[in-house]
């Protein structure tokens, strides 16, 4: 459930100033969340253009932390975030999947900062080539008070303590979804004037839904739980009206924002030679979590609220389970047995 019927042509920055960080107290997040916007843009360019400027396909030999083999547009969305994020000097730092330690921006105006973001630059990449949406993911912390050098610990805190988190899908057209834990709004490109604007107001995702989202060729590296979980979607029954629907893109990015608009379940859950799943918790399933939980959904690792793990390095892994309550509810009955 969402409001289309938006009358004002607002930006985010006008949105945000007139209605949900109303105050000069916020001034500083909203330019934060504007330059994060400006490198969105960016990025929507060059994947538009992708195919025409010859940055599609893998860097030879090249991989990020993680093992992953890296895009071309990988490490160009990557720059762009860092760039646009150091130039705005309204963080003082920053984690990216594509970078093994924290950036820490040196200049004077970033050291004053207060704030701190974490994102995944481009969430879905193996499907640049085919042009199927992929996005980008971001969370933002507020860095302890009373300390003026910026550290690696900074950044380790649950994600309850997150003062914004958005994502944007790069698909048929691009959107910036975000909350600042007021509800949560969407705001989409004009590509002709190169703005974003509300388009999207005070999502409500529904409770109940028919559509999955998980890796299915997976089936038989799931625990027990997950498996019969899956067993009895796949089942016909007219009173929970079953079987559910499949719907895996695999980009979180294009699931989760199904997900968001008509209600649904995904699950990225621990596996044979992956414990602790893949995504990972600081910068993929915070700020995802805060997201769902302000449109009235849920999100758990089948044991805790997302939100509430106390994370131990910058690039922790986590599974999940996030998307209507009803389903994640559920779902956790599987887990548990």
């Amino acid at each position: 459930m969402y409001d289309l019927n938006v009358k004002e042509r607002l930006t985010p920055y006008q949105y945000l100033l007139k209605d949900k960080l109303a105050g000069d107290k916020n001034r500083e997040l909203i330019a934060l969340l504007k330059d994060l916007k400006l490198a969105a843009r960016q990025v929507s360019k060059e994947l538009n253009s992708g195919a025409l400027n010859g940055t599609l396909g893998e860097l030879t030999g090249s991989k990020n932390t993680h093992g992953e083999k890296v895009k071309k547009l990988d490490l160009i969305a990557n720059n762009l975030f860092i760039k646009s994020l150091e130039n705005g000097g309204n963080c003082c730092g920053l984690v990216s999947e594509e970078n093994d330690k924290v950036i820490i921006f040196n200049n004077e105006t970033s050291k004053k900062s207060k704030y701190l973001v974490l994102i995944d630059p481009l969430d879905g990449s193996s499907n640049i080539d085919v042009n199927v949406p992929v996005g980008t993911i971001f969370s933002v912390l507020k860095k302890p008070a009373n300390q003026r050098q910026t550290l690696t610990k900074d950044f380790l805190q649950e994600g309850t303590k997150q003062v914004a988190a958005g994502y944007i899908i790069y698909g048929s057209s691009t959107i910036y979804v975000l909350t600042v834990g007021k509800g949560v709004d969407a705001f989409t490109l004009d590509p002709v004037v190169q703005e974003f604007y509300l388009s999207y107001k005070n999502i409500k995702m529904p409770k109940k839904a028919r559509m999955y989202s998980v890796n299915q060729g997976n089936f038989f590296q799931f625990s027990n739980g997950v498996q019969e979980y899956i067993t009895w979607c796949e089942q016909k029954d007219s009173k929970t009206g079953r079987p559910y629907s499949l719907r895996y893109v695999g980009s979180m990015v294009a699931d989760l924002h199904r997900s968001l608009l008509k209600g649904g379940l995904f699950i990225y859950s621990q596996a044979k030679g992956a414990p602790q799943g893949k995504l990972r918790l600081m910068y993929e399933c915070n700020p995802m979590a805060f997201i769902i939980e302000q449109a009235g959904g849920l999100a758990t690792d089948g044991k805790n609220d997302i939100l509430n793990i106390k994370p131990k390095s910058i690039h922790q892994k986590s599974p999940i389970y996030i998307g209507s309550s009803d389903m994640v509810k559920n779902v956790c009955k599987f887990i548990k047995k």
